[in-house]
């Protein structure tokens, strides 16, 4: 695969993420939404690590600050994006295991879901152009 396959690959898995948490969102499935909004994050993070590397294999991480800095766009980042990875990097782990479950889902509500997956799609956008 050529560096642009392998960008685009990332890219991909991102829109496809971040729809997913659109999906979950409509189904009342709030646990997954976060979870999904770090992923679509993730994977475009990933996706710009592969650019900077020319095609390089990103590390096989989940922390959203040190994947921003791999990408070389956490000096970039604005305050508001950067508090963004901060909110969404636990919920990788919050929605995986069951003792962080119940206190996790008392905090999630159709409001504050809905303005997390704005914000992801935001900063997927702001990532795309980075590219």
């Amino acid at each position: 695969m050529t560096t642009n396959e392998k960008v685009n690959y990332w890219i991909d898995l991102a829109d496809y993420d971040i729809e997913t948490a659109s999906v979950n969102l409509d189904g009342g499935r709030f646990l997954y939404v976060g979870f999904m909004c770090h992923q679509a994050v993730e994977k475009a993070l990933k996706a710009v690590i592969t650019q900077v590397t020319a095609g390089g294999v990103p590390p096989k991480i989940h922390n959203l600050p040190i994947l921003s800095e791999k990408a070389l766009l956490d000096d970039k980042m604005n305050e508001g994006q950067l508090d963004l990875i901060r909110e969404l990097n636990p919920l990788n782990i919050e929605a995986r295991y069951p003792e962080y479950k119940e206190k996790l889902m008392q905090t999630l509500s159709k409001e504050y879901c809905k303005k997390i997956i704005e914000r992801t799609a935001d900063l997927l956008c702001w990532i795309k152009k980075q590219l």
